[in-house]
C-alpha cells in the first residue's frame, strides 16, 4: 500500500513539473484609472456596488450611505467628507485611502483590508471592524473615539477594533 502511495505521489509531482498550471496575477496597473473630479459629490446611496473599484479618484463629499460595497476597492482614493453611514464594506480593500471628516457610523467593515489608509476626524459610532486589518497607529487613533454598537451585526465598535 505504501508503495502505491509513493508511486502516485511521484507521478503527480512529475505531471505538475512537466505541465505546470498557469499562474495569473493582477496588478494595480491593470485597473482603470480615472482622472479629474467627476466622482466628487456623487450620490451612490443605497446602490448595489458589490466589487466596484475606485482607483486614484477623488470621492470627496460623495454619498454612499446604506450602499452595498462588499468586496469593493478604494485604492489611492480621497474620501474627504464622504458619507459611508450604514454601508456594507465587508471583505473590501481600502489601500492608501484618505478618510478625512468621513461618516463611517453604523458601517460594516468586517474582514476588510484597510492598510496604509488614514482616518482623520471620522465618525465611527456603531461601526463594526471585526477582523479588519488596519495599521496599528490608525487603530489607536480610532480607539480614542470608538463607541456604540452596530445595528446590523450587534457588535460593539470598541470590541471590533480590539481597543483596550
Amino acid at each position: 500500500m505504501k508503495y502505491w502511495q509513493l508511486l502516485a505521489s511521484f507521478v503527480l509531482a512529475m505531471v505538475l513539473f512537466l505541465f505546470p498550471l498557469s499562474a495569473q496575477a493582477a496588478s494595480s496597473s491593470s485597473i482603470t484609472r480615472s482622472a479629474g473630479d467627476e466622482f466628487m459629490g456623487k450620490d451612490y446611496s443605497g446602490q448595489n456596488l458589490i466589487g466596484t473599484e475606485f482607483t486614484n479618484v477623488n470621492l470627496d463629499n460623495a454619498n454612499f450611505s446604506n450602499a452595498d460595497l462588499r468586496g469593493g476597492v478604494f485604492n489611492g482614493t480621497f474620501l474627504e467628507g464622504v458619507n459611508l453611514h450604514g454601508v456594507d464594506f465587508s471583505e473590501g480593500i481600502a489601500y492608501l485611502a484618505k478618510f478625512k471628516g468621513a461618516d463611517l457610523s453604523d458601517a460594516v467593515f468586517t474582514d476588510a483590508m484597510m492598510l496604509r489608509s488614514t482616518f482623520d476626524n471620522v465618525d465611527i459610532t456603531g461601526a463594526d471592524f471585526t477582523n479588519a486589518v488596519l495599521d496599528g497607529p490608525q487603530v489607536k487613533k480610532l480607539c480614542t473615539k470608538a463607541s456604540g454598537v452596530n445595528s446590523k451585526t450587534g457588535v460593539d465598535t470598541r470590541e471590533s477594533l480590539g481597543c483596550k
